[in-house]
């Protein structure tokens, strides 16, 4: 078989629509070629590199934005495994105008949105996106969306975050109980299911992240939960700290915490799962230091 012939040079290595090709005087012929793949009907990608998103993006009108779990992975946010392995994509469209229907894709409707560019699409504010996510996201992982957004990533307030939600909707209750548990200072999602884990555990809720100093203001460390009054921490250690390096600076920090008189509860990705032998130590560890805090009482 010849050698297909070359696209135009602006069409080479980008999806594009069937009519933007034929527009730039390719032949449709040229278009059914094994070099090209079509993600979405009217739409042209190169093979092996073809996005759905991409493709999908191609096709909307200018009245279609995307929404729900589709904008929250377009603003970075933290969703569970399930939903990062999504295909589907979520589309909306305002007001009363035809809601698109393509194999994937997921359409809604909705009057008077907060639509945003956002990595050059047009996208659900991070607020309104939290939101739509109550649809299919449960409490917890709703609260890790809301610490993102309320977090480092700087994209939302919780006010912002409660005026988003919409009265009437069959997801209030279950916003509503998330936004009472978001809190500003959890730096990743594994942090806020640390917190919620303890918290509804029975522990007294944590400050998050806090710069531990030892009696003469010597930076011992920052800490993702803390009781600062019990002297109790509870670190979040992610696959990094296996490294070589991180684990030597681990046991050099961890030192100055002993010395000092601070217990450090450390987790795993495993204990999400099974948590049942962390929150024993971390009963373990409040059960001496209030023996201890009683006996220098006495």
């Amino acid at each position: 078989m010849p050698t297909p012939r070359r696209l135009p040079r602006a069409l080479e290595v980008r999806t594009f629509t069937v009519a933007e090709a034929v527009g730039k005087g390719v032949h449709p012929e040229r278009l059914r070629r094994s070099d090209l793949v079509a993600p979405v009907r009217g739409v042209r990608a190169p093979a092996g590199s073809a996005d759905f998103l991409e493709a999908v993006a191609q096709v909307m009108r200018p009245d279609q934005y995307f929404s729900h779990t589709t904008a929250a992975r377009l603003w970075g946010a933290p969703l569970p495994a399930s939903m990062r392995s999504e295909t589907a994509v979520h589309v909306t469209t305002v007001e009363n105008g035809v809601r698109m229907r393509r194999p994937n894709v997921v359409g809604h409707r909705r009057a008077e949105p907060e639509v945003v560019e956002h990595r050059g699409h047009r996208v659900s504010a991070p607020s309104a996106m939290w939101f739509e996510c109550a649809a299919s996201l449960d409490v917890p992982a709703l609260v890790a969306v809301g610490d993102h957004l309320v977090g480092r990533s700087g994209l939302a307030t919780i006010d912002d975050l409660r005026a988003a939600v919409l009265p009437g909707s069959r997801y209030v209750r279950r916003a509503r109980s998330a936004l009472d548990r978001i809190r500003v200072g959890a730096e990743s999602a594994m942090e806020t299911w640390l917190r919620l884990a303890v918290e509804d555990a029975g522990f007294p809720e944590p400050e998050l992240n806090l710069d531990v100093h030892d009696p003469s203001g010597l930076f011992l460390g920052r800490v993702d939960l803390v009781w600062p009054a019990l002297r109790i921490g509870l670190e979040y250690d992610g696959d990094h700290h296996r490294e070589r390096d991180a684990f030597r600076h681990d046991q050099r920090r961890d030192n100055g915490f002993v010395v000092n008189d601070w217990l450090i509860i450390h987790a795993t990705a495993a204990d999400a799962g099974r948590p049942a032998v962390l929150l024993e130590r971390l009963r373990q560890a409040f059960e001496a230091r209030t023996v201890t805090i009683r006996l220098r009482r006495t």
